[in-house]
C-alpha cells in the first residue's frame, strides 16, 4: 500500500525531527565507542568518511517517504 503525500509529509517530519537526532547520537556514541582516546583518534580523513558513510546510510532505507514531498500534491 503506497502512502499518500499528506503521510509522507507527516513521516517525513517526524523522522526529521525525532528520528535523525536520535540517529545522530548514535552516530557520535559509535565513534567515540570505536575511538575513546581523544588524544589518539582516527585520522581525520577516515572519521570524515565514517562520518559522511553514516549521514547516506540513514537517507537510503527512508527515501520513498522524502521523495515528492516538497512538490506540490498532485490530487488538489
Amino acid at each position: 500500500m503506497a502512502l499518500s503525500l499528506k503521510a509522507r509529509k507527516r513521516w517525513s517530519l517526524v523522522i526529521l525531527l525525532v528520528g535523525l537526532p536520535i540517529y545522530v547520537v548514535i552516530a557520535v556514541s559509535t565513534m567515540n565507542w570505536l575511538y575513546p582516546d581523544p588524544v589518539a583518534r582516527a585520522p581525520i580523513w577516515l572519521e570524515l568518511a565514517i562520518y559522511v558513510g553514516l549521514g547516506v546510510l540513514w537517507a537510503v532505507p527512508l527515501k520513498f517517504i522524502f521523495m515528492g514531498v516538497g512538490q506540490p500534491d498532485p490530487d488538489a
